[in-house]
């Protein structure tokens, strides 16, 4: 019930400025997000490696309303991939994964901006891809509401003629979605799958959370048939026990599970313990407000610990 509020404070301009703006708002960001700058996201991935744990680093910002700022997000990128390499945290872990990678959001660098986006933002992600190759990491197209599957799939398959690694992100909650799979699941295909953070219509996505979860297995089954790289994003511990043993059962060796800075801390370091490769998925920037609302409408139980940090004294 809480979900549609939550999303729709996302859009809330008014309500932006009055979160942002708060002192007490700042507790709650450096919980879920890793810090404003290359510099700060740099050092939190540092500190998660050194658990044991691998990165995916997310620069903030998205819906990019002109060339200059998808530029910015473009040099955002490079940057940090380079900071990465620096601080020598982009050692490939196996052909398909590496110890840090990045996530990159096609409407941060265009993929909005007319009839020329989706060319826009093409030519901006093989800038990031480019980079990324040169110092050994990996690029994941993150996925974003459903009117842009279609474009963002389109721009991967382009990516991937020059970079095969490029990850793909497939979203549980659109009915659309086991046929996607279908589609990726294949030697060599790198393919997040996830629940889904967006608020979308019941012609094109399941409104109900058992047939989420449904849906949720019924792609992981896919995913790990088709001898690729699956790597599986959820917080939920009985899809997480359900995927771990169709994994072993499949004897599928390369699985990956990716859960979210700030949350399940404890399970994430209990999955890398037991041998698994854990990724946690780290944003960073100025512009967290859009994302810290869609982390909780994920998960609304988070909304108390939000509500108590506005309202404490320190």
């Amino acid at each position: 019930m809480l979900r549609s509020p939550i999303l729709a404070a996302a859009r809330n301009r008014r309500l932006e400025r009055l979160v942002t703006h708060a002192p007490v708002s700042r507790s709650v960001v450096r919980r879920f997000v890793g810090g404003a700058d290359t510099a700060a996201a740099v050092e939190v991935a540092r500190a998660l490696v050194a658990d044991g744990l691998t990165v995916s680093l997310d620069h903030l910002g998205e819906d990019t309303s002109d060339r200059a700022r998808a530029a910015d997000a473009v040099t955002a990128y490079v940057d940090v991939l380079q900071a990465l390499d620096d601080a020598g945290l982009t050692a490939r872990l196996a052909p398909l994964t590496a110890r840090a990678e990045v996530s990159v959001k096609l409407s941060a660098v265009g993929q909005a901006l007319g009839d020329d986006g989706e060319k826009i933002a093409l030519d901006n992600a093989r800038t990031i891809c480019a980079r990324a190759r040169e110092v050994g990491a990996t690029v994941t197209l993150d996925m974003e509401d459903h009117t842009t599957t279609d474009s963002t799939l389109t721009v991967l398959g382009e990516l991937r003629r020059d970079f095969p690694d490029t990850g793909a992100v497939l979203q549980a909650y659109l009915k659309r979605t086991e046929g996607d799979c279908r589609d990726l699941a294949h030697p060599g295909s790198r393919v997040r799958l996830c629940k889904g953070a967006y608020d979308e219509p019941a012609s094109v996505a399941f409104d109900r959370s058992l047939d989420v979860d449904r849906s949720y297995v019924r792609c992981a089954n896919v995913l790990l048939d088709g001898g690729g790289y699956p790597m599986f994003a959820t917080h939920d511990p009985r899809l997480i026990e359900i995927v771990d043993d169709r994994a072993r059962v499949k004897g599928h060796g390369d699985v990956e599970f990716q859960l979210l800075y700030g949350i399940r801390p404890d399970e994430q370091r209990r999955l890398a313990a037991a041998g698994n490769t854990v990724r946690v998925y780290v944003p960073y920037g100025s512009q967290w407000y859009g994302y810290l609302m869609r982390r909780l409408a994920e998960r609304p139980a988070n909304l108390a610990f939000f509500a108590r940090a506005l309202v404490s004294k320190g």
